[in-house]
């Protein structure tokens, strides 16, 4: 039977080191997460929820501990090859959109496909594809100064999707929009749970965020609390 496990950390610690002084961001997490799973993980500020995503998404490294994505433990790699999993392997959503403000919402979109060394006729004609999806056809020439909040997520969700990722990760996703924006951007990454079969992640204090998944881990100084 092929295992259908695409993270899973084996006793996880993240320590920060000041001085004498030390931080426990996290604290020997053991956590799975399953192909197309949609996870909501919940936690107040300071609690370890975006050092556990960070983690999970080749951002950092722990510690201690192991991290294993689709069996590969990527824990011991170096930044040159993490960096070769987050392009492959994972799509990002964060807060505060990280578009890149001089190029067009079609030249974002099509970027992580021209650093893996395509064409830009072929990048941007995929590119093109994935911001119809969003609802974003009619504003492609448009620089992220020029698009609302809800527009900027959708055009980062359609770049973080370009490459065709198993992994979708969201921090925050809804955290610096209106209602019916956050209430669009929602639907967006239920659909890539649903329809494209994406395992989805967001991470989140909103209990109104977390309620739209199907599983809920809660996080506390550093510790999984509870996972239902």
């Amino acid at each position: 039977m092929v295992s259908d496990v695409v993270i899973e950390l084996k006793d996880v610690w993240k320590i920060y080191e000041m001085g004498a002084t030390k931080t426990y961001a996290l604290c020997g997490i053991n956590l799975k997460i399953h192909k197309n799973e949609f996870v909501s993980i919940i936690g107040p500020s300071g609690s370890g929820k975006s050092t556990l995503m960070h983690i999970i998404g080749c951002l950092d490294t722990p510690t201690k501990g192991s991290v294993f994505i689709e069996k590969r433990d990527v824990s011991k790699l170096n930044e040159n090859e993490l960096a070769q999993i987050r392009r492959k392997k994972i799509g990002f959503v964060f807060q505060f959109f990280n578009l890149i403000p001089t190029l067009t919402a079609l030249e974002n979109v099509a970027l992580p496909m021209r650093f893996d060394g395509v064409g830009k006729k072929d990048a941007e004609s995929k590119a093109k594809t994935f911001l119809e999806k969003v609802g974003l056809s009619h504003r492609i020439n448009h620089k992220p100064s020029e698009l609302s909040g809800g527009e900027q997520q959708r055009v980062a969700i359609a770049r973080a999707l370009i490459n065709d990722p198993e992994l979708v990760l969201a921090d925050e996703p809804t955290g610096n929009l209106d209602t019916k924006s956050g209430e669009e951007v929602l639907k967006i990454l239920k659909d890539l749970h649903m329809k494209m079969k994406k395992t989805v992640v967001i991470v989140t204090h909103d209990p109104n965020v977390a309620k739209e998944s199907k599983r809920k881990i809660y996080i506390k100084d550093g510790k999984i609390v509870k996972d239902e």
